[in-house]
C-alpha cells in the first residue's frame, strides 16, 4: 500500500495497534481468570508469552515498513534524505563489493557519490526485517536505520531480551517454561507501552521530518 501522508500513516498505525492491543486484552482476562485448572492456567501463560511477543515483533515491523513507505513516496532527492535512508538506498550497491579484491566494483559506489546524490531517491520496499527474532541489539538496529531515537527502550533491554524474547524462544522450541502470573502481567504493561512509544516516534518523525537532511 503506498502511503503518502501523515494522516495515512497514522491511519494504519492506528488501526494495527488497536486489534493487537485488543487481542492482547483477551488473552489478558483468561491469565487473570482464578476458577480454573492449574494446567490450563499454565496454558494460557505459556500462550500468552507466545502472543505478546508476536504483537511486539509484529508492529514493530509494520511499523517501520509504513514509515520506510511514506518516506518512499515523498520522492526526494538522495542529497535531500538523512543519511541513514542513503545508506538504505545503498545497501544493494554496498552488497556486491562486499568480500572482493576487484576494485572496478566499487567504481558505482564512487559515481553515485560524485553524480547521482541529486537524483530521486529509491528506496527499497519492505526493506525492514527482525528476522523473526526482535531482539533489543536487533530494535536499535531498526531503528538506527530508520532514525529514531534508543534512548526510551536502552533500559528495557533485558526486558525485551530476556523475560519476552528467551522466555517466548524456550516455549516455541518446545520446552517447558514455568511463568509466574504477576511476571507476565507486568511483562504485558511494560510491551504495550513500548508499543505505544513506537508509534508516537514514528508519528513523531514524519511530523518533524526527520527524514530530512538539515
Amino acid at each position: 500500500m503506498k502511503i503518502r501522508t501523515i494522516e495515512q500513516l497514522s491511519d494504519i498505525l492506528a488501526e494495527d495497534l488497536a486489534w493487537r492491543k485488543k487481542e492482547l486484552s483477551e488473552v489478558k482476562s483468561l491469565i487473570e481468570l482464578k476458577d480454573i485448572s492449574e494446567q490450563k492456567h499454565k496454558l494460557f501463560l505459556r500462550s500468552g508469552i507466545c502472543i505478546l511477543y508476536a504483537h511486539w515483533e509484529g508492529f514493530v515491523k509494520l511499523a517501520s515498513n509504513s514509515y520506510l513507505e511514506f518516506v518512499r513516496m515523498q520522492k526526494l532527492s538522495y542529497d535531500q534524505l538523512a543519511s541513514n535512508f542513503v545508506a538504505l538506498a545503498m545497501k544493494e550497491k554496498l552488497k556486491e563489493t562486499k568480500d572482493t579484491n576487484k576494485p572496478s566494483l566499487y567504481i558505482p559506489v564512487c559515481d553515485f557519490f560524485l553524480f547521482e546524490l541529486n537524483k530521486k531517491s529509491n528506496l527499497p520496499k519492505e526493506a525492514i526485517s527482525t528476522a523473526s527474532n526482535l531482539s533489543s541489539e536487533m530494535l536499535k538496529e531498526i531503528m538506527s536505520i530508520l532514525g529514531l531515537n534508543f534512548a526510551d527502550y536502552s533500559t528495557k533491554s533485558k526486558l525485551i531480551d530476556e523475560k519476552l524474547l528467551k522466555s517466548r524462544n524456550e516455549i516455541a522450541h518446545g520446552n517447558y517454561l514455568l511463568i509466574d502470573r504477576e511476571e507476565y502481567l507486568e511483562l504485558h504493561i511494560e510491551i504495550i507501552n513500548l508499543l505505544n512509544i513506537f508509534k508516537n516516534q514514528v508519528e513523531n518523525a514524519c511530523l518533524q521530518e526527520k527524514y530530512k537532511r538539515y
